[in-house]
């Protein structure tokens, strides 16, 4: 249970992130990302959790204190592609890799905590990314004990500009459950080639582009866990991600929430101030409902991981919180666009909205739909992929 200490704690957090963002971000105005990333990583802003108390002490847990921060970054009004960027490095790629290295590997990473080191996560293929045992990549064991990869891994976040990569590559030709393997790969050597970032109408704050692998040879200890335990990694960072990746739309959400309403409230047509109104009250309502079920989903799914639960275990619950937080980003922009009016269309109105990126969120770490898919599976149902 959330005492209200803690949730004082959680909102000392969320204020204290957006104040330390916006210094960051008004200096870093119109930048490249890399730049955008390191202003705010300097401030402390991605270890913030890392010495959290645990969970039960007091204060909030490490994952709740990471995601508080995120949330603050966005109510700073960085871009939803910049907090998106930050949700995928925490807890996409970093608490799942924290799980399975040892200290010695995790500091042979660099420091990814100050944004010298940016961390990638590859798996997707131009063939498809749902169905990981469909991929190409391959990382064959040489006599020395090393690997040789080689293939390409497309639609990766970060690609252009990451320095290590977690790529997903198969160690055996044969379609099963222990065919894959999950490597730390140096993406700065010669024999990976990146591509110019794709040209993107969604989250455009972050760059997106694919890997070639061509023959990078990997030591022994750039493996991840054992050979053949690729699938079962897949499994912890895609629960880790669907339980927490849309924390990067709470922070966007309560900014433009709070512009909303300020807007209605000022805004004079008819006579009256628009926010007197039924039908304006109503659509402002339905925001607030939308963010609301959304921070508590969200939050819940953050304290059930402090608590130890294992991520794994947590996938229809995690497949239900990324479903209902994106769907209600998706109809919670729609009535914040309807509000605005035509100034929700020019950009330097103050109310522009951004009715891409929301719609991404339905299609990042897994489609809704199958999604749906394994919400239904975990109900005893016989659907199949």
């Amino acid at each position: 249970m959330t005492t209200r200490a803690q949730v004082s704690s959680v909102q000392d957090v969320v204020a204290s992130s957006a104040e330390l963002a916006r210094a960051a971000l008004a200096r870093t105005t119109g930048a490249d990302f890399r730049t955008r990333w390191k202003a705010l990583v300097t401030q402390g802003l991605l270890s913030a959790g890392s010495r959290a108390p645990a969970a039960g002490s007091g204060g909030p847990g490490p994952v709740t204190t990471a995601l508080a921060t995120i949330e603050g970054i966005g109510l700073a009004g960085a871009p939803a592609g910049l907090c998106y960027a930050l949700a995928s490095q925490r807890f996409g790629i970093q608490h799942p890799l924290q799980s399975m290295l040892s200290e010695q590997a995790l500091h042979s990473l660099g420091d990814v905590t100050s944004g010298d080191v940016l961390l990638c996560h590859a798996l997707t293929e131009e063939g498809g990314g749902s169905d990981p045992l469909s991929m190409s990549t391959s990382a064959e064991r040489q006599a020395d004990g090393s690997y040789l990869l080689t293939g390409m891994k497309s639609f990766v976040t970060a690609a252009p500009v990451a320095d290590i990569g977690l790529v997903f590559a198969r160690t055996s030709a044969d379609r099963n459950p222990f065919a894959l393997s999950a490597f730390l790969v140096d993406l700065r050597v010669p024999e990976v080639k990146r591509s110019e970032p794709f040209a993107k109408t969604a989250l455009t704050e972050v760059p997106m582009g694919s890997l070639t692998f061509g023959g990078v040879r990997l030591a022994p200890d750039r493996l991840v866990g054992q050979e053949g335990s690729g699938l079962a990694l897949l499994t912890v960072t895609t629960a880790w991600e669907r339980a927490m990746l849309l924390s990067y739309a709470l922070g966007p959400m309560r900014h433009v929430l709070d512009r909303t309403v300020d807007w209605c409230k000022s805004r004079e047509h008819f006579g009256r101030k628009m926010g007197s109104s039924h039908l304006v009250a109503a659509r402002v309502a339905d925001m607030a409902l939308a963010l609301h079920r959304s921070r508590e989903l969200v939050y819940r799914m953050a304290a059930r991981l402090d608590a130890g639960e294992r991520p794994r275990h947590l996938a229809a619950a995690a497949a239900l919180t990324k479903i209902s937080v994106a769907e209600d980003y998706v109809m919670f922009t729609k009535q914040a666009a309807m509000l605005g009016g035509v100034r929700s269309f020019i950009e330097d109105s103050g109310l522009c909205a951004d009715l891409i990126s929301p719609m991404a969120a339905s299609t990042y770490a897994g489609p809704n739909d199958l999604l749906r898919v394994t919400v239904a599976r975990e109900l005893g149902l016989p659907v199949e992929n």
